[in-house]
């Protein structure tokens, strides 16, 4: 089975391919967020270089969020409009779970953390063993006094890895947790990843189509955000 996947839920776009479970090939670029330019130029790179046809797919996969709103909506749609054209399956991938699946940690916990502002992260918590991921906390949103908080729990290393700790290190250092921190200058967002997980999850029927595909955002954006305070700002003034 040969899974094409991919994420552009950050500051990374990644394409990979796997094929009955091995990794074929890669590409990574992580030079500013010009994900709608680059893609489809990746995927059709990655193809050509491993001597693939896009007919030769048998499955999709996609880092679903969360995530940037923009950057998911780019990876999302690119798979819907692939997986319809070439009547493939998709696999929806959780970023968080994907991102988690970069960090080696058979002595513990690996929880990413993925800035949202106002000290607030994405989040998640993870038992990754070879062929297994358990899923200990779900993905979600809090605020990162709360994560520590549900943190202390767990009497056993955690390896926390994405683009906040390098904000948060030292906090969390601080809190007493038994923390090991990967570099985000290495360890990133990896489509690899993604269909490495697709492919395991794909055993278990965890399979869609192109219709349902949809971005998991976990939380509403700035916008809508603002403008449900205007309204309730509106609302009240009447």
């Amino acid at each position: 089975m040969i899974i094409l996947a991919l994420d552009t839920s950050a500051q990374a776009a990644s394409v990979a391919v796997v094929k009955d479970g091995y990794l074929t090939g890669e590409i990574t670029i992580r030079n500013g967020k010009t994900h709608s330019q680059k893609v489809i130029p990746m995927i059709h790179q990655l193809l050509e270089i491993l001597d693939y046809k896009p007919e030769d797919l048998d499955m999709l996969a996609v880092a679903n969020g969360p995530g940037s709103f923009t950057g998911l909506r780019i990876g999302v749609v690119t798979i819907k409009a692939m997986a319809y054209a070439l009547n493939l399956p998709v696999v929806e991938v959780s970023t968080l779970m994907a991102l988690a699946y970069t960090v080696s940690a058979p002595d513990g916990l690996v929880c990413p953390v993925m800035d949202a502002r106002n000290r607030q992260v994405y989040t998640g918590l993870y038992k990754i063993d070879n062929e297994s991921v358990s899923v200990l906390m779900e993905d979600t949103g809090i605020a990162i006094e709360e994560l520590v908080s549900k943190l202390r729990a767990y009497d056993m290393p955690i390896h926390f890895v994405g683009d906040a700790v390098s904000l948060y290190e030292d906090y969390i250092l601080d809190q007493g947790i038994k923390a090991r921190f990967a570099p985000d200058n290495i360890f990133t967002h990896r489509a690899a990843a993604v269909a490495y997980l697709a492919w395991l999850m794909q055993k278990d029927g965890k399979v869609t189509d192109a219709f349902h595909v949809v971005p998991n955002y976990l939380r509403k954006s700035q916008a809508e955000r603002m403008k449900e305070l205007l309204s309730g700002s509106n609302s009240n003034g009447k």
